[in-house]
């Protein structure tokens, strides 16, 4: 596992016209914004250390492009935002854990939850 933390004093902005945006490293603020024409986001925050009760906020702008967000088991995701594409989670939250919440803005793009 690496030694990654969570940063709370900035909104960490990702912005491209055409093309998605990978996240994941060593730190992780609480606050990320994507924007996009064109292209997804994926975010991979299995190797985050997230302290129970904490929560993350995500907000992904695309006309086409969904997220496919990777967490632990004990993360709680709520998702909101208006788009054409549904919600899919592969798991149920396991009981006291963090909450990321993911706010999806656009015309297409889903959301996938995976859960390791």
């Amino acid at each position: 596992m690496t030694n990654t933390k969570l940063v709370d004093t900035r909104t960490d902005v990702h912005v491209s016209i055409i093309g998605g945006t990978r996240l994941a490293g060593r730190e992780v603020p609480r606050r990320t914004v994507t924007a996009s024409l064109i292209g997804g986001a994926d975010i991979d925050l299995t190797d985050v250390e997230i302290p129970d009760g904490a929560e993350l906020r995500i907000t992904k702008l695309s006309l086409i492009g969904g997220v496919k967000l990777k967490v632990r088991p004990n993360v709680r995701v709520v998702v909101g935002g208006l788009r054409l594409g549904g919600v899919r989670d592969d798991g149920r939250t396991e009981l006291g854990g963090p909450t990321v919440h993911v706010g999806a803005w656009g015309l297409l793009g889903g959301v996938s939850v995976r859960r390791r």
